[in-house]
């Protein structure tokens, strides 16, 4: 994928989900892994052409591992994009302090609470996710082979405890076009350093796919476009005269 592709799809989804208006103030939760970067860069080129004028802060979550963060900053500079770095204590109390055994739930909560507070400290009510078409749709077949519900994340949803307004503009793009963007262009992509990365439930669902795929290629496509027919709530696509 090349940058006006993502900048291409960025755009169809901010609009078909009405995701950014006129004066918003976006932080974008990076990372610093592909799909982060790749928000990133979709956003902050968007911001230089929409016609609805948007300013976008990248904000990182420091979780203690000691990770060196100034490859994205350098990079964060080089947009003109506003980059704070928050320092949290999240791996302390997780593995040290809790040592808890399954982390990863309580982890992504606290990573939640703490990347909302830093928007609203950054004056940012709506948060961008690097999430993408296959995160929904793994998502989605997570919640139907373990929970046996049809659910998964909403492309925007208000969070009506912080204010806070959570956006996924990567909807419309697939893992392997965000890992080939990162490619082509250079981008600077930070190693997750969390001891539990990669051992979750979402690792045996893509296995699943994977198997899946030999027979369909087109499998999460097929799903995803099911998922909005559907739609799931908050997948309803809006109407012209809202966007």
């Amino acid at each position: 994928m090349e940058l006006q592709q993502l900048y291409s799809r960025v755009r169809r989804c901010v609009e078909e989900y009405n995701m950014i208006e006129a004066g918003d103030r976006i932080a974008v939760g990076v990372s610093g892994g592909k799909d982060s970067m790749c928000a990133l860069a979709g956003l902050a080129g968007l911001a230089r052409f929409y016609l609805k004028p948007f300013e976008v802060v990248a904000i990182t979550l420091d979780l203690g591992y000691g990770t060196d963060y100034s490859p994205v900053r350098e990079y964060c500079n080089s947009l003109g994009v506003e980059y704070r770095v928050v320092e949290t204590q999240i791996k302390q109390i997780v593995f040290d302090i809790r040592k808890e055994e399954n982390p990863c739930a309580l982890c992504a909560n606290m990573r939640r609470g703490a990347l909302n507070n830093a928007a609203l400290d950054a004056g940012c009510k709506k948060v961008a996710l690097g999430h993408h078409l296959d995160d929904a749709v793994e998502t989605f077949l997570m919640s139907l082979i373990y929970e046996g519900r049809l659910a998964s994340f909403a492309p925007s949803t208000f969070l009506d405890r912080t204010g806070v307004t959570v956006l996924r503009p990567l909807l419309y793009c697939r893992e392997y076009e965000t890992r080939s963007l990162v490619e082509k262009q250079g981008l600077p992509v930070v190693k997750n350093a969390c001891p539990a990365d990669g051992e979750t439930k979402r690792k045996r669902v893509k296995e699943i796919a994977d198997m899946l795929r030999e027979e369909r290629a087109d499998i999460y496509e097929k799903v995803f476009g099911a998922m909005q027919r559907y739609p799931l709530k908050g997948w309803d696509i809006s109407p012209l005269d809202k966007r």
